[in-house]
C-alpha cells in the first residue's frame, strides 16, 4: 500500500533527499512551518517507511576499493538458500545482494582493491559457498546514482 502523503510531507522528502543532512529548522524555514512540525513529520515519514534512514556515502576509491564488481551468482541447492544469505552478509567487500528473475538467483554488489583482490574473494570467499556457479560483470565507472524524484504527483 502507498502512503497519502501531503505537500508538506512532499516538500521535506524533496529537501532531504538533496540533502539528508539539511538541518532540520532550514528544512522548517523553506517550508515555512516549525522546526518542531517538520521534526513530527519526519518521524511520522520514518514510522510509515517511506524514510528508512540517512546514510554516509564514502567514495569507495578513496579507501583504498578500485574495483567494483557485479556477480550473477546460480544457487546450486535451493534448500540452502537462508544460510547462502546468511553467509553472504558476512562478506564486508559485498555491500549489495538483490534476488532476481531471469538468468541469475542472485545479483551481487562487491568492492574489491583491484582486480587480483577480486579474484582471490571470488575463490577464496565465494567459492567455498557452494554456489552452483557465478559470472563477474567489471564496472570500469558508475556514471550516475540517484534517488527517485519525489514529485507532487505523490501527494494525496
Amino acid at each position: 500500500m502507498v502512503p497519502e502523503l501531503d505537500a508538506l510531507d512532499v516538500k521535506i522528502l524533496q529537501l532531504l533527499s538533496d540533502n539528508a543532512r539539511k538541518p532540520y529548522l532550514e528544512v522548517a524555514r523553506e517550508t515555512g512551518v516549525s522546526g518542531a512540525a517538520i521534526h513530527q513529520r519526519v518521524a511520522k515519514l520514518q514510522q510509515m517507511g517511506v524514510i528508512r534512514g540517512s546514510e554516509t556515502l564514502i567514495s569507495p576509491e578513496t579507501i583504498g576499493y578500485d574495483t567494483c564488481a557485479y556477480l550473477g551468482v546460480f544457487v546450486k541447492d535451493p534448500q540452502t538458500f537462508d544460510s547462502l544469505l546468511e553467509k553472504l552478509k558476512m562478506i564486508p567487500e559485498v555491500v549489495e545482494c538483490h534476488l532476481t528473475t531471469g538468468q541469475y538467483d542472485l545479483l551481487i554488489k562487491v568492492y574489491a582493491k583491484n582486480n587480483k583482490d577480486l579474484y582471490d574473494i571470488i575463490h577464496s570467499k565465494f567459492h567455498s559457498l557452494n554456489l552452483g556457479r557465478t559470472e563477474t560483470i567489471i564496472s570500469f565507472n558508475e556514471i550516475f546514482k540517484r534517488q527517485l524524484p519525489i514529485s507532487e504527483t505523490h501527494k494525496k
